[in-house]
């Protein structure tokens, strides 16, 4: 880039740009990090927006086993993506797109593409400058709207992974062209404590920001994640050999619960630190009253529930991440600490309905896909119907609902979904037509928002307090129209469908106390700020169900 472009991009350079890098080991929670500073500075009166480059090289998360990345997030506009993004919109209370999570596949992808076009004019394509300049060409896409003030970019992986260069070198670039003042790198890294020395060890985060430094990139402040307070004296340290300043070397201590980092962040002066380095003011005072409220609720709750989640891939906490938050933002609402026992489908044993899960005072059934352990869950939902035990169904839930119904009340003993057994005789869950012809998996499930029309005098309809409402989905199959008569007949309320498809994406039983399932995911859109409606009303129901068994 010549020195005119430089000028001529610095100049037209709209928003502050903020790039998180992670160092040590993985998991050390760059995402929480990301969303806890956007959310001080949105306190701010800043408009603030997150973005996600993944160093895989799947074109998005879509594909992936829930053990291999964790649950599949899934935006408005129906883009798959990492579950950092629910992060974002749950600490935000904003909606994210497509263009807020890239994957090293997507990139590669498109740069193929333009290659196969002919739009590289014969040159030879390479990682520099082809490759990094689609990621800079990304990384900047959210800018050009002009709706944002600040863009933090969390760059996956770990500092010298392989997978992760392309990225790193990226950021390199685009910081000379930004200009001074237009960005700023915060390095999350860990220090870990000896329990045998008795101490805090700084030499992992040396060596970390060294080899970002090996890649052209000066930290500008660095969070230290830590189980044990940090000292001045091991700061005073840091800032010397990482070439940072002392107080921007930022503590970020272990907190019982994520909700507590931004609250702790602020503690730390992070947002100051980063205002000043960005040349930002702000006349606005921090405002995080109602956020403190919300953790203060959470950590002091009146009262205590027990909610067994049911599903396939509970070993990993993350496979269901967004379910376990809205019922958080939910036991928050209703001032109660909701205790969450995660039982394997596959598992369930008539030994475990009669001692365990008849005895939760709520059951939800997890989304999923395949035919593993959904014996269990229709087991798990006949013991919530026949014990007047609140039932959620989320997606998969919903449709094991209706075939336990359409076995059990129906006497359709042969009752199945046609993803389980393909040439079932009462298929009562059935393909979708639009889903039939089609051979590739990525991306073309029935996904993002939806329009749904609520029948009155429901106990939906009480919930939502409205006719028409718009949730996002996920899935391939669902309920077959052919039995609709016969299970509306025998006491199923089928009380929301699609208006344009006549797809039913709500069951209900009026016969008992709280017995929900719905196709849709209400998870992927509970906030802090707003706690889901069908969550919050679940938990009551729990609480309720259990203050009338004593």
């Amino acid at each position: 880039m010549t020195t005119l472009n430089v000028v001529e991009s610095y100049l037209m350079s709209k928003s502050k740009f903020i790039f998180v890098t992670g160092g040590v080991t993985s998991s050390l929670g760059k995402g929480i990090i990301s969303a806890s500073l956007a959310k001080l500075l949105q306190s701010r009166g800043f408009r603030v927006t997150i973005q996600k480059f993944d160093p895989y090289i799947n074109v998005d998360p879509g594909t992936l086993n829930p053990y291999e990345h964790g649950e599949c997030y899934v935006t408005e506009d129906g883009a798959e993506t990492d579950l950092d993004l629910g992060h974002y919109e749950r600490f935000l209370n904003l909606k994210t797109s497509q263009a807020n999570n890239v994957t090293t596949g997507r990139v590669y992808q498109t740069v193929i593409q333009k290659e196969r076009k002919g739009e590289f004019l014969g040159k030879t394509v390479q990682v520099i400058p082809h490759i990094t300049n689609e990621i800079k060409r990304r990384i900047r896409l959210l800018e050009d709207s002009g709706s944002f003030d600040v863009i933090i970019t969390e760059i996956g992986g770990t500092v010298g992974d392989i997978e992760s260069l392309p990225y790193i070198e990226s950021v390199r670039q685009l910081r000379w062209e930004l200009g001074k003042s237009n960005s700023l790198v915060i390095h999350l890294t860990l220090v870990p404590y000896l329990s045998a020395a008795k101490e805090l060890k700084t030499k992992p985060t040396q060596h970390s920001v060294k080899t970002l430094m090996e890649s052209g990139i000066t930290a500008d402040v660095l969070v230290c994640r830590t189980e044990h307070e940090i000292s001045d004296d091991i700061k005073n340290k840091l800032a010397l050999f990482c070439n940072v300043e002392v107080d921007s070397v930022i503590q970020s201590i272990d907190a019982s619960t994520i909700y507590e980092v931004p609250l702790l962040m602020k503690k730390e002066k992070l947002d100051q630190v980063v205002l000043k380095k960005l040349d930002l003011v702000s006349s606005n005072d921090i405002n995080l009253e109602r956020w403190s409220d919300f953790v203060n609720r959470l950590k002091f709750p009146k009262n205590n529930i027990k909610i067994g989640l049911i599903g396939k891939y509970v070993e990993l906490q993350d496979s269901y991440k967004s379910i376990l938050e809205s019922l958080v933002h939910a036991g928050s609402e209703n001032e109660t600490k909701v205790e969450v026992v995660s039982i394997h489908s596959e598992h369930i044993n008539e030994q475990q309905i009669k001692n365990e899960i008849s005895k939760l005072d709520g059951i939800l059934v997890a989304p999923g896909f395949g035919s593993r352990g959904i014996d269990g869950k229709i087991d798990a939902i006949k013991c919530a119907r026949e014990g007047n035990i609140p039932f959620f169904g989320i997606c998969l839930g919903m449709q094991m609902a209706v075939i336990e119904f359409a076995r059990n009340v129906l006497g359709l003993t042969e009752a199945n979904s046609t993803e389980m057994i393909e040439n079932t005789c009462e298929p009562v869950i059935s393909l979708m037509k639009n889903q039939k012809n089609i051979t590739n998996k990525g991306g073309t499930m029935r996904l993002g928002s939806w329009k749904c029309v609520i029948e009155k005098n429901t106990k939906i309809h009480s919930i939502y307090n409205s006719e028409i409402i718009h949730e996002r989905h996920r899935h391939r199959w669902e309920l077959n129209d052919d039995y609709a008569d016969e299970l509306r007949k025998k006491g199923l309320t089928l009380s929301g469908i699609n208006p344009e498809t006549g797809l039913v994406e709500i069951i209900e039983l009026s016969s008992n106390n709280w017995f929900i399932g719905v196709q849709f995911h209400p998870e992927y859109k509970s906030t802090v700020e707003s706690p889901h409606p069908l969550f919050v009303s679940f938990v009551k129901a729990c609480l309720n169900h259990k203050k009338s068994k004593n």
